[in-house]
């Protein structure tokens, strides 16, 4: 009798996992995309959010389109969770890829991850106005280095760099490399001049003393140790960018679903343990669902379109 209350309690109440929930990382263990669904399955747990038990998946490779293909293959399943990221926008915007936000069901974003630039500490470029003139007057002489694959955020901050001290973005001497951790080792190396990573993945460089950082691209400086570090703005460079990331589930979902899992998110970020993630990692708050998600899906596609036209990887 009591199992039966349980049940007819939960149906009352709306939908609930009936199963174990698969929530899919695109990447390897270890980067940014493992330590935001590591963090909420910790979250999740600690505050008993979820009824039934939670895996997390890496599906790697692809430019992340291993992970969305995957998801795809089960269209309506509420069970089957994935962490989006913007290549869903730029792949799509792109022409490489037939899979954008449409073809999911977008549940909530859930921060921002702020990019610097970073140089090795005996750079002859000393602060961020440096390199702006520098790569104004002379871009192919400053090598850019970053992960990921071409026109992915690393590649459009840098887009919108060149656009914004009124340079050619076409005119940027990109290197590409498999890892963050790959593209530090060049820079210490003295191979490149630039690197564009995460605040989080530069932090502990800085600290160390093995990396210096010129700007970060956030609204206003950022906590703790990077406090030191001047924003673009601070330096006179209008460029605010984060990449933000999602959490999407199959296209097809009912609306009892997603409210369900808008809702266990929200009590994530309202949590202490959340709020610690985002300090810890220099996280910028970003919680939305519903219309406003919708909303900013639709400027962000157009706003990264734009920056990628500029680079000459999209039709106008």
């Amino acid at each position: 009798a009591a199992a039966l209350l349980g049940i007819g309690c939960a149906q009352a109440q709306g939908w609930a996992p009936q199963k174990n929930v698969e929530l899919v990382v695109p990447s390897g263990p270890g980067g940014t995309l493992d330590k935001l669904a590591r963090a909420i399955d910790r979250t999740f747990v600690a505050n008993k959010l979820v009824p039934t038990s939670l895996t997390l998946v890496n599906r790697a490779g692809g430019g992340n389109q291993i992970a969305y293909a995957y998801l795809t293959q089960h269209p309506a399943d509420p069970h089957y969770l994935l962490i989006g990221t913007s290549t869903l926008i730029t792949a799509h915007a792109m022409g490489s890829s037939k899979l954008g936000y449409g073809d999911f069901t977008p549940i909530a974003s859930i921060f921002n991850d702020y990019v610097v630039l970073t140089v090795n500490p005996a750079s002859p470029l000393g602060t961020g106005k440096d390199v702006m003139a520098k790569m104004k007057a002379e871009p192919q002489s400053v090598s850019l280095g970053f992960s990921g694959s071409v026109g992915n955020h690393h590649h459009i901050i840098a887009g919108l760099f060149m656009k914004g001290i009124g340079a050619n973005p076409r005119d940027l001497k990109t290197v590409l490399f498999k890892g963050s951790s790959e593209a530090v080792t060049a820079i210490l190396g003295g191979h490149i001049d630039l690197v564009s990573t995460g605040a989080g993945n530069a932090a502990p460089h800085m600290a160390a003393g093995r990396l210096r950082i010129l700007g970060v691209s956030s609204p206003q400086r950022l906590p703790g140790q990077m406090a030191s570090v001047p924003t673009w703005k601070e330096q006179g460079l209008d460029l605010v960018y984060g990449s933000w990331r999602s959490l999407l589930g199959p296209k097809g979902l009912r609306p009892e679903q997603v409210t369900y899992w808008e809702n266990a998110l929200r009590k994530v970020v309202e949590s202490a343990d959340w709020k610690a993630e985002l300090v810890r990692n220099y996280w910028g708050d970003c919680f939305k669902t519903g219309t406003d998600l919708h909303a900013t899906i639709e400027r962000e596609y157009k706003a990264m379109k734009g920056a990628l036209v500029d680079l000459g990887l999209a039709k106008p």
